[in-house]
């Protein structure tokens, strides 16, 4: 499969990313947790937890498209998480990956990681991201570049697909936009934002 595959709904591509393997430097790792965030409010899929929500701009231009674009960012500003763009062509949306297992790699990883559990190496988005050695500068990649760095194969959808609310975003609290593979225990632990509405206030 290709970049076709996540020109579409966020969710759709969220469900496609699971199970695919994402190449990193010297490393690689299956995706088993992801997050589906959308766009502006008159898009298809309007988001107020999205970076794009608010219209593009130098640092989230790359949400706007082509899919299959590598989407970096840091989190308080300290760790490198990784999006893979979706949608059609200048419509925002793209996919968080918060965890994977690493496949290939381990030595490379754990020198990133350090002394944690084979489970923790990549799970949650900066440490997958620190793991396969993405950095910021990565935005903007082709992942269906076969040389490029930071490379990404799909595979079939999973049957064992568990959904619910987004970790930490205190907009759209509710969503079951997290998408993620039961049997792993990679995948991270929810918290939700205590900035969030009340459970069932927030759409």
């Amino acid at each position: 499969m290709s970049a076709d595959a996540l020109s579409t709904d966020p969710q759709v591509a969220a469900r496609r990313l699971l199970g695919a393997t994402l190449y990193g430097r010297d490393a690689a790792a299956l995706i088993v947790e992801v997050e589906a965030y959308g766009g502006v409010p008159d898009g298809p899929w309007p988001d107020p937890a999205a970076h794009s929500f608010r219209g593009p701009n130098a640092r989230n231009e790359v949400m706007f498209g082509p899919a299959g674009r590598l989407y970096t960012y840091r989190s308080h500003g300290i760790h490198v998480c990784a999006n893979i763009v979706c949608g059609p062509d200048g419509t925002a949306a793209a996919v968080l990956l918060r965890a994977g297992v690493i496949i290939a790699g381990t030595a490379a990883a754990r020198r990133r990681r350090g002394d944690v559990a084979d489970r923790a190496l990549a799970r949650g988005p900066g440490n997958l991201c620190s793991a396969l050695g993405i950095a910021m500068s990565d935005s903007g990649l082709d992942v269906f570049d076969a040389a490029g760095p930071v490379r990404l194969e799909l595979a079939a959808e999973r049957a064992s697909v568990i959904s619910g609310p987004r970790v930490g975003v205190s907009k759209a609290a509710d969503r079951s936009w997290r998408f993620w593979l039961a049997e792993y225990p990679e995948v991270s632990a929810y918290r939700r934002s205590p900035r969030a509405p009340a459970t069932g206030l927030s759409d």
